[in-house]
């Protein structure tokens, strides 16, 4: 799976993930009609909203994408594409996590209150992250690939030769 669809993808998944989440907080705090868990969601996720847009507000690539990038193994043919066994395998944290929030909602909408504030934040951060990535990518002619790795060890980048680049001066 090429890198800058995963991280498109990755915004995507968070986005749902968040909306999920924050249905169900809404469908779990008018069960219990609890003023303050209203008010203090609410300032949660204003807060989670500016936090991410203050963080995903650059153009370019992050530090960590960055190294990424940089370190990214080089290949002459393209690896095998699975982009669903490459999505589950690195994205497992969030699948978990909102699996686990959304059956807490049930019993404590607060718990799903604080996991959609970070899934807000982890869909803005991200947000503008695939762009730069593939601006990297026309800029030196090559393509980013997903590597396929062990679910629990760090992300992995293969480089292989690409179609275009700006090789002539305008």
């Amino acid at each position: 799976m090429r890198f800058g669809d995963f991280l498109r993808s990755t915004v995507l998944l968070s986005a749902g993930c968040a909306t999920l989440l924050g249905t169900l907080t809404v469908l779990g705090i008018t069960r219990e009609d609890d003023r303050t868990v209203i008010y203090v969601t609410a300032g949660w996720w204003v807060a989670a909203t500016l936090y991410g847009v203050l963080l995903g507000r650059r153009a370019e690539t992050s530090a960590p994408i960055a190294r990424l990038l940089a370190g990214a193994r080089a290949q002459t043919m393209l690896p095998e594409l699975n982009p669903t066994t490459t999505l589950l395998n690195r994205l497992w944290p969030l699948l978990i996590a909102t699996i686990g929030a959304s059956i807490a909602a049930f019993v404590e909408p607060q718990v799903a209150s604080v996991a959609t504030g970070f899934t807000i934040i982890w869909a803005l951060a991200w947000r503008r992250q695939h762009r730069a990535v593939m601006a990297i990518e026309e800029r030196d002619g090559v393509r980013f690939y997903v590597d396929r790795t062990s679910p629990l060890s760090p992300i992995q980048l293969i480089r292989t030769p690409g179609f275009g680049g700006n090789y002539l001066p305008t």
